[in-house]
């Protein structure tokens, strides 16, 4: 009689309630398009270069403008998310990402695709802290929320990893154009699914914004993302990198010392103390890091020097996708049950080995060997990294400051690709430059600047275990 009465009163639940998983997985879907998108161009940017007719410079700014954007606002749009509402907040962002998403695909001009593109990142910056604290909301109890969030972890790189192989199947079938069109379709999608899916989200903190704070935090990331991403192609001296970067700087510099002072800060201080969240934080910016350093340096090795085309570059990265994915399916629980710390210093270990099989890449690597390998090593380290940083970045998050945390966790996950990306493009175009000025032909100079790009990032992976060992022997001592 009891469970007559109980069954029709579960089904009156709403199905957040009765099925959180359906609805975990709603938003997760969100958080792997909005990577996807990013990635989804390193593969088409030859064929849109031919038909918009875009110079080397143009043909940069499209690439890098979803980055400058989505990685400028991430901080202010998480905080938006908690002042005005998570709900309101993840669908007025789904909306302007669709919307530029087909902006994109209709695309006729350099300037509509700059534009759309940058409308993508403003979109995204404000749905993906929403995304993420609304996915942890759906699990009541503690350990399936943090193994959530550790599963959430692992999530950019299956996102970053599927817009490469999608956009080289669109791009061979049919046009590159189509390739937005998808991010569109799966937006329009969850956005008829979310009334269904969508929990009570906290109420909004009807407190003053901190309007100086979001205007320098916003100038500074956006000046400093801007900076990084054209060093990569103007070099480091030229003024268009040396003045965004510095304004960039010197506008973060002032947003610490008024955060510190501000009665209502857009982003307290206070927030960065714990030990384990900066370690998350650090492991998450050098996961991304890495992953789209492969992303970017990888297809064009393919393409340029072995004459892949982008349906062969896609199939030569699924053994990647493929790992990056099984790896997805037991990082949460390990990350959950064997500790944050010890699964981020194992991350980087891994991580760490295949990028240094990858380092040992050259003009006559057969695919079947030590490229192969580091393929398939480097993203399940880099999956292991991501769902334990993301449990230790996540873990106590105050009350009222999940949408400001999944903002400060996005612009780690944004930023740090920025940076390094930034970095190792560098590192990679001057040891090319020195080469070919030496008389080395030009495709084996850029193989082996790809190649040195990928030992220096595993060297940093090294130093990164070191930290990670340092903050757990410090746990245990007390």
């Amino acid at each position: 009689m009891q469970q007559a009465i109980a069954a029709p009163a579960t089904a009156r639940l709403p199905l957040w309630q009765r099925r959180p998983g359906v609805s975990f997985a709603v938003f997760g879907t969100v958080q792997i398009t909005l990577i996807a998108a990013m990635t989804l161009i390193s593969v088409l940017l030859p064929a849109i270069q031919r038909e918009l007719g875009l110079d080397r410079a143009e043909l940069a700014l499209v690439n890098n403008a979803y980055a400058v954007s989505f990685c400028g606002l991430l901080l202010l749009s998480g905080r938006l998310g908690d002042l005005l509402g998570l709900r309101r907040a993840l669908v007025v962002g789904m909306v302007v990402f669709g919307l530029a998403s087909v902006a994109n695909a209709a695309a006729t001009s350099f300037a509509v695709m700059l534009l759309a593109r940058f409308g993508q990142g403003i979109g995204a910056a404000l749905t993906a802290p929403a995304a993420m604290a609304l996915a942890g909301i759906v699990f009541r109890d503690p350990q399936r929320r943090a193994r959530a969030i550790a599963i959430w972890g692992g999530l950019p790189v299956i996102g970053a990893t599927s817009g490469i192989l999608l956009s080289g199947v669109v791009a061979n079938w049919v046009s590159w154009r189509w390739a937005f069109v998808v991010p569109a379709a799966v937006v329009a999608l969850v956005l008829v699914l979310l009334p269904r899916v969508m929990p009570p989200a906290p109420e909004p903190h009807r407190i003053r914004v901190d309007v100086l704070g979001a205007v320098l935090v916003t100038a500074g990331l956006g000046g400093v993302c801007y900076g990084l991403v054209e060093a990569a192609e103007q070099g480091w001296a030229a003024a268009g990198v040396l003045v965004p970067l510095l304004a960039g700087l010197v506008a973060l510099g002032s947003f610490a010392l008024w955060e510190a002072r501000a009665e209502h800060p857009l982003v307290p201080l206070s927030f960065f103390r714990s030990r384990k969240r900066l370690l998350g934080l650090l492991g998450v910016m050098l996961a991304s890091s890495g992953t789209v350093t492969t992303t970017y340096f990888l297809p064009l090795y393919f393409q340029q020097q072995q004459a892949f085309s982008p349906l062969m570059t896609s199939i030569a990265f699924l053994p990647y996708g493929i790992a990056m994915f099984a790896t997805g399916l037991f990082a949460g629980w390990l990350a959950v049950t064997a500790g944050a710390r010890r699964m981020t210093a194992i991350g980087f270990a891994v991580g760490a080995a295949g990028l240094a099989l990858l380092g040992q890449l050259d003009i006559a690597s057969p695919y079947v060997g030590t490229l192969l390998a580091g393929l398939v090593v480097f993203p399940v380290g880099a999956a292991l990294i991501f769902s334990a940083a993301t449990a230790a970045a996540m873990d106590d998050v105050p009350d009222g400051q999940a949408g400001l945390a999944g903002g400060v966790l996005n612009t780690a996950m944004e930023g740090g690709p920025t940076i390094g990306f930034a970095l190792l493009v560098s590192i990679a175009g001057t040891h090319t430059g020195r080469l070919t000025g030496g008389g080395t032909d030009a495709a084996v100079a850029t193989t082996d600047g790809y190649g040195l790009a990928f030992t220096v990032a595993a060297a940093a992976y090294v130093a990164a275990i070191a930290l990670s060992l340092l903050t757990l022997r410090r746990r245990y001592l007390g």
